[in-house]
């Protein structure tokens, strides 16, 4: 007990003193970047009039909710972390932040975001938020994604949620073509990262994570990724024909649509020889434009606001 005592006590005097940089990477900004611009598009193209200042404001707590999630998720999975190559160099696997620094940061930025976001907006978009980082942190983080291949496809909720949590505090209810965004951001997901599996899965199979591409293999999540591929389409196309669609919006969806399509197509047709052969070369083209589409589908949205806005977009 006193070797262990000592041998923790050695460790933290040897940790080098953190920097803002290294908080900064605890609140994963690339994945709260993607938070910021959907819920801002909720914001954008939701039916009602918000003030500038509030409106930013929202999108702001809701940014900070999202890295609150990112917090909490690696205070939960330094383990595994310290396994995967690509994520060792985190700052509590690699030593340069405490995992108790980690949790506080995450807690604090969770009470002060939902208490802030209900403050600035209204009280069902903080619940929402609340609810997000809850489910992001504890039910994905601890259960999901440790316990069952289904931790791609149920975690996606969370992603899913802020330009639901933008469109409430816009207005204070949750409409349909909230629901169209929430729906094409959690089909979106799967085809995403187990395009991003299929390229890095060892790392999963290192760190004991029951990923598709480890349960049930390669072949079966190509055929999983296309199916769910698939399933973003009339997602799409319900926002095109919307009220907060367009033509412009339409065209959008089809043309990404049908590239989306053909590249989860082609990935799926594939077999593991051929995939290795090449570097994944499929693999690598289906998660490259997957980002395109999904920043096309909502920015296009956000310029059709601003063209009705001025009495020319929509239908």
């Amino acid at each position: 007990m006193a070797d262990t005592s000592l041998h923790d006590d050695a460790r933290a005097a040897s940790r080098p003193e953190a920097a803002l940089g290294d908080y900064w990477a605890l609140l994963k900004p690339r994945l709260m970047s993607l938070c910021v611009f959907t819920a801002l598009v909720g914001v954008v193209v939701a039916p009602a009039s918000m003030h500038p200042i509030l409106a930013l404001a929202s999108v702001l707590f809701i940014a900070l909710g999202a890295g609150a999630s990112g917090a909490l998720n690696m205070w939960v999975d330094h383990d595994i972390d310290a396994v995967m190559k690509r994520t060792r160099s985190r700052p509590i696997p690699d030593g340069r932040v405490a995992r108790d620094d980690a949790l506080a940061l995450g807690l604090a930025l969770s009470g002060g975001s939902v208490v802030m976001l209900g403050l600035a907006a209204n009280w069902l978009a903080a619940g929402l938020l609340a609810a997000t980082i809850a489910f992001y942190a504890v039910v994905y983080s601890m259960w999901l994604k440790r316990r069952t291949d289904w931790n791609t496809v149920l975690g996606g909720i969370a992603g899913a949620m802020p330009p639901v949590i933008g469109w409430a505090a816009a207005t204070g209810t949750v409409g349909w073509e909230a629901v169209a965004m929430f729906a094409l951001l959690f089909a979106w997901q799967p085809p995403h990262f187990w395009a991003l599996a299929l390229f890095v899965r060892m790392d999963y199979h290192r760190a004991g994570i029951p990923m598709l591409t480890v349960t049930r293999g390669r072949a079966a999540t190509r055929r999983q990724a296309l199916v769910w591929a698939g399933l973003t389409v009339p997602a799409s196309l319900f926002l095109a024909v919307s009220s907060i669609g367009g033509p412009l919006t339409l065209a959008v969806a089809v043309v990404a649509n049908a590239v989306w399509l053909h590249r989860a197509w082609a990935m799926w047709r594939r077999d593991d020889a051929a995939a290795e052969a090449d570097g994944h070369t499929a693999e690598k083209a289906l998660f490259k434009w997957s980002l395109v589409y999904l920043f096309a589908h909502f920015a296009v949205l956000a310029l059709e606001a601003g063209l009705r806005g001025a009495g020319l977009g929509g239908w």
